[in-house]
C-alpha cells in the first residue's frame, strides 16, 4: 500500500466588512469554489507573483549590455576594494 504523506496545515483567519465577504462568495460562487478554496488560492497566486516582482531584476537593453560588457572585461580592484578583501580575508575563517 503506498503511503501518503501529508503536509501539516495551518489556519489563517481575517475578519472582513459584509461587503467584502458578500464580494468573495460572489466571486467564489462564479468560480464553482468555496470561499475558503478562492481566498487561498487567490492570496498564494498573488504571494507568487509579489516575489517574482521582487525577486527579478529587470534592465534596459543599454543597461543590460553594460553589464554584461562589466562581466566580459571587469575593471581593476580599485584601492577600497583590496582593502575591504584584506578586511574580510582577517576577520572570516573559510
Amino acid at each position: 500500500m503506498k503511503k501518503i504523506i501529508s503536509e501539516p496545515r495551518t489556519r489563517i483567519t481575517a475578519r472582513v466588512s459584509d461587503g467584502v465577504r458578500d464580494t468573495l462568495e460572489q466571486a467564489a460562487e462564479l468560480l464553482g469554489a468555496t470561499v475558503n478554496q478562492f481566498v487561498v488560492q487567490t492570496a498564494y497566486l498573488e504571494a507568487q507573483r509579489v516575489i517574482e516582482r521582487e525577486s527579478i531584476i529587470r534592465l534596459s537593453q543599454k543597461d543590460a549590455q553594460k553589464v554584461l560588457a562589466l562581466l566580459d572585461k571587469p575593471p581593476k580592484p580599485n584601492q577600497r576594494l583590496q582593502d575591504a578583501v584584506k578586511t574580510f580575508k582577517a576577520t572570516v575563517r573559510a
